[in-house]
């Protein structure tokens, strides 16, 4: 009997199983053939312009075949110019298939074999944008491979408009998608000022951001309780942009604010996105109410509870009680003699 081990790419070791040794040299030998006779078929589909072929060859394989060695490895015998002529052909030969995620495999072993590649852009752009307009998800480590490959493209001092713009060249554009995928692989990997840069020059490269665009970048930075960052970035997108954040935006905003225990800066968010005639929700209130209590800032959460009630919001009970036993607490009893006349008047 022989202890199998199967060496993964980060270098550790993994039992399998107790297995006869020539069974065990069986299973490789026909896993390798299994792997091998899969390259060969692409090959030859490919060799005869039978692209739309692949997505039944890798669809129809054995997962052992696909998580081998990438199938398309023998794209690395072309030269690059003709490297990118076939997989452009690959790419507009996937485009009437139909149901429109068949060819998901394809995208992906496609996808990850160009970005490990030496000149993994512009090409892998190209990939990505027909994969996610295709209605596919890259698998997540793509998130990885994708800003490796970016950022070593950067460190040639290289702006993010010229490299994004290099996609003209293989008769491709930038588009939103691209751009946002991007930007949500760099703050998967924690390259949020590279994040910011990208959508700084996406712009130069004639991609106007979308809600998407800020979204990865607000949710990032509202984890990380960048508050300050936030309120910038919230007040960019719709002073600059004219877009009005999603109610999730504004609640992981102000979520990381009250956090951060800096209430103060979630009003000043509120009453900026209030002036700009963007429509708030409740939970964003009763977020920012709750925080104000939290931090015992009584006279704001007077003033605030005052601004919600006028867009028609009622506090839950238990902290309409908080807000005015705060403002007695504290001698503000003018203000807490208004307060509860707003809550009379809405009959709660």
């Amino acid at each position: 009997m022989a202890y199998l081990l199967r060496k993964y790419t980060t270098g550790s070791y993994k039992a399998l199983s107790f297995l006869p040794r020539t069974f065990v040299q069986f299973s490789l030998t026909h896993s390798s053939s299994s792997q091998q006779s899969l390259q060969e078929s692409i090959l030859v589909a490919v060799e005869a312009k039978n692209y739309q072929k692949i997505p039944e060859l890798l669809n129809s394989s054995k997962p052992s075949s696909q998580n081998a060695k990438n199938p398309f490895t023998f794209l690395s015998t072309f030269s690059e110019s003709h490297r990118v002529q076939i997989v452009d052909e690959i790419l507009q030969s996937f485009i009437p298939i139909r149901p429109r995620f068949k060819p998901v495999l394809a995208y992906s072993h496609l996808l990850s074999y160009i970005l490990e590649s030496p000149n993994p852009l512009p090409l892998g752009f190209a990939i990505l944008q027909r994969t996610l307009r295709s209605g596919c998800l890259p698998v997540p480590q793509t998130h990885l491979l994708l800003s490796n490959a970016w950022l070593e493209r950067r460190k040639r001092s290289f702006s993010v408009s010229s490299i994004l713009l290099e996609m003209n060249s293989i008769a491709y554009s930038p588009d939103c998608g691209t751009c946002n995928y991007l930007i949500m692989s760099l703050c998967k990997v924690d390259r949020i000022t590279e994040a910011v840069k990208v959508l700084r020059g996406m712009g130069r490269a004639g991609v106007i951001p979308d809600l998407d665009s800020y979204g990865s970048l607000i949710g990032e930075m509202s984890d990380l309780r960048m508050t300050s960052k936030v309120v910038g970035m919230v007040k960019e997108m719709v002073s600059v942009h004219g877009l009005n954040p999603r109610q999730d935006m504004v609640v992981k905003a102000v979520n990381g604010m009250r956090a951060n225990r800096e209430i103060w800066r979630a009003v000043e968010m509120i009453e900026f996105l209030e002036k700009e005639d963007v429509c708030i929700g409740f939970e964003a209130y009763e977020l920012v109410l709750e925080g104000c209590l939290e931090c015992r800032q009584f006279v704001l959460a007077g003033k605030f509870v005052v601004r919600m009630t006028e867009k028609g919001f009622i506090p839950y009970i238990r902290v309409r009680q908080r807000v005015v036993e705060g403002l007695v607490g504290v001698g503000e009893s003018e203000l807490s003699s208004i307060v509860r006349q707003r809550f009379a008047e809405l009959k709660s």
